[in-house]
């Protein structure tokens, strides 16, 4: 099977793969088992891939090739391929293998599957009785391996393309688990093309830092990567980010690992109360490019710790206790570099206009001239929840002191349960931001005194008036239609009549 695949492919069997663990432990705990089988595999199909080509180059010569195969972007170990797993699936001790496969895989490569010590694989473990006795887990984890044997999950290089497999595949899982009560809180991933709007929009260029402060799986920071190889020819650029959940770190550092891109920092821990992106000073590190899709309204988010955080983020006012929108706004904002410090965030419409604390830091951030546009999407863009969300563009060293609105929210492709950006609406979004042009009933460059006049309110419909007049009514050409039709009702009541005097159903 060499055809190229195609990620519903893969999401189907996967999800047919989750039958497996069904009844036995709950969703938000098999969907990491799914996903660390799944690095797993894609190594090994990768390695095999590269094995066999140089077969075939250099035929059957077992040494050569070995040392042809050091060359690898990652080692894997013969004892931890998955194909060595799978041939022995039906003897005993399958969860230790697996386990001992994995530390083996991390062994061999250093520190691209480990950070400050942290192992990629240390909080799954298949050898666990949360499985069952030993027996039932043998049995559970033999199916496993067999499902992904399956030709649907041969992830050669030449079938799998440029697909971000394991970013994708952590989408779609958190998708269905959400649709059916398994989510768990703050995983609201980024949509692909929402991940490609706010790549556009920042633009990042050879040589710069990019940060995502809630990076999750990492793959709204590989797409900004990938801008700069797409329109520059270049990988030069650092990527960085924090995620406060342990299973979702290592997802978002096997991420990495499997795409290659090994200049990169990601942190284990809570953004907001526990930064880790730190100079040599201790001082939060500052990036050119900083985006984020973090958790709305997070409740909880460290308001009582934001007083006296040492890092002053919370200068301009401290968000409100249950509304953690803003606390992540103000730490991205103190992370850009003065000169060319440029951020994109994905909020929900309520950081637009709500009053009290955050009304007063919207008003500090317009007033200090960071804010550079304010762009509405549809709404049931984000799975796990239907509202529409806004992005906001921040600038340092804004060459004007005035504010594009750009009103996105009616154009989309509609799905069954979800909405879509296509490219054609993603193209006009960025092609009207980057000129900085107001367009009828679309977009609207504010001034400064314009948004004061609106109390610093920045609710997109108060700058782009959507409002469509309706059609004038001819009303005799309505009064014609009704005699018309009144006219004809009468002729068919006469003729029914005359039916059911026929049928002797009314005296003569």
């Amino acid at each position: 099977m060499n055809s190229t695949i195609n990620q519903d492919s893969i999401n189907k069997a996967l999800w047919a793969a989750c039958d497996t663990f069904r009844g036995t432990i709950s969703a938000d705990t098999y969907k990491d088992y799914i996903l660390t089988m799944l690095f797993l595999k894609y190594i090994s199909d990768v390695w095999q891939d590269h094995y066999e080509g140089y077969k075939a180059e250099y035929g059957d010569e077992p040494e050569l090739i070995d040392e042809m195969m050091k060359n690898e972007r990652f080692v894997l170990p013969q004892s931890a391929s998955f194909y060595t797993l799978y041939e022995q699936r039906h003897e005993p001790g399958n969860g230790e293998r697996i386990d001992q496969a994995l530390h083996a895989i991390e062994e061999a490569n250093g520190t691209k599957l480990k950070d400050a010590g942290k192992s990629v694989f240390q909080d799954i473990s298949f050898n666990t009785d949360r499985l069952g006795e030993e027996k039932q887990k043998n049995i559970i984890l033999r199916h496993l391996l067999e499902d992904f044997a399956k030709p649907d999950l041969n992830l050669k290089p030449s079938r799998v393309g440029t697909l971000d497999v394991i970013g994708n595949a952590y989408e779609y899982l958190i998708k269905n688990f959400a649709a059916s009560g398994g989510q768990k809180a703050g995983e609201f991933y980024t949509p692909p093309e929402v991940s490609e709007l706010l790549a556009e929009l920042l633009s990042p260029k050879p040589g710069e830092s990019i940060c995502d402060p809630a990076c999750g799986s990492g793959s709204l920071l590989m797409k900004c990567g990938r801008k700069v190889v797409e329109h520059h020819g270049s990988k030069e650029y650092a990527l960085y980010g924090q995620e406060a959940i342990g299973s979702t770190w290592s997802l978002a550092k096997m991420n990495m690992f499997l795409h290659g891109e090994d200049n990169h920092k990601i942190e284990w821990g809570d953004t907001i109360r526990n930064p880790k992106l730190l100079d040599q000073n201790g001082d939060l590190m500052l990036f050119d490019v900083v985006t984020a899709n973090p958790p709305f309204s997070l409740d909880k988010w460290g308001h009582d710790e934001a007083e006296n955080d040492r890092f002053s983020r919370f200068r301009r006012g401290i968000p409100p206790k249950t509304r953690g929108d803003y606390a992540f706004v103000l730490h991205m904002i103190e992370t850009l570099k003065p000169g060319s410090g440029r951020m994109g965030v994905v909020v929900p419409h309520g950081v637009l206009f709500r009053g009290a604390s955050e009304g007063r830091i919207r008003q500090k951030l317009i007033e200090e001239n960071l804010l550079e546009a304010v762009i509405g999407l549809p709404e049931k863009l984000f799975y796990g929840t239907g509202i529409p969300a806004a992005i906001l563009m921040f600038r340092k060293n804004k060459s004007d002191n005035s504010v594009l609105f750009i009103d996105a929210s009616r154009e989309f492709k509609s799905g069954k349960n979800q909405n879509q950006l296509t490219q054609e609406n993603i193209d006009k979004i960025v092609s009207v931001f980057r000129a900085g042009r107001s367009e009828d009933k679309y977009s609207h460059l504010a001034s400064l005194d314009e948004i004061k006049a609106n109390d610093f309110n920045l609710n997109i419909p108060r700058y782009v008036d959507t409002f469509e007049e309706e059609e004038e009514i001819d009303l005799m050409a309505v009064r014609a239609e009704r005699l018309k039709l009144k006219a004809e009702l009468a002729e068919l009541e006469q003729e029914m009549e005359g039916y059911l005097k026929e049928l002797g159903y009314v005296a003569d």
